[in-house]
């Protein structure tokens, strides 16, 4: 059967048949693509929540008063009265990761920062090498000094004699 333009109408009602059949099939993945991205955000909003949880808790944890470390309160003052106590330096700790500063960030900074947390006292370089269970000979000393003068550099120790090492967070705002 032919129309006016010579076009064979079975044959175009197939090619249209065909199409709407093609277009059909792209519709179904696009609504399957759909789904898996939904689910995909699903998940990352719940990981976003979580996250956000924890924050939460973190700020709850280091808003709360610390408590004094007993040796120091011995010696005449808690931790905080040494100059920021395991709180402060919690904080500074916090504020160096979101500052992405990676050198306060890693192992060895930390033992030495965790150290004068949990002393609260004043500290030369040869004593922090001792309690650190590093030797006592000059170029661990001068490697320490360095350390700890970073330290004060960044705000979380300060020196307020020469060669004496105390927590101190004014720089960072505790």
């Amino acid at each position: 059967m032919l129309s006016e333009g010579g076009c064979d109408v079975p044959s175009l009602m197939e090619a249209l048949e065909a199409r709407r059949a093609e277009v059909l099939g792209e519709a179904e993945r696009l609504r399957e693509q759909i789904a898996g991205l939904s689910e995909e955000l699903s998940r990352a909003e719940e990981r976003l929540a979580r996250l956000q949880i924890a924050r939460e808790t973190v700020e709850e944890v280091l808003a709360a008063p610390s408590s004094p470390v007993p040796d120091a309160e011995a010696a005449g003052g808690g931790a905080d009265a040494a100059g920021g106590g395991a709180g402060g330096v919690a904080v500074a700790l916090v504020k160096a990761e979101a500052g992405l500063d990676v050198t306060v960030m890693s192992p060895e900074y930390q033992g030495i920062i965790a150290l004068f947390a949990t002393s609260g006292a004043a500290m030369r370089c040869k004593e922090v090498c001792q309690h650190l269970g590093l030797g006592t000979e000059p170029r661990h000393v001068e490697g320490m000094r360095s350390k700890l003068k970073r330290l004060v550099e960044r705000g979380i120790l300060a020196e307020p004699s020469s060669g004496l090492f105390k927590v101190d967070g004014r720089k960072q705002g505790w």
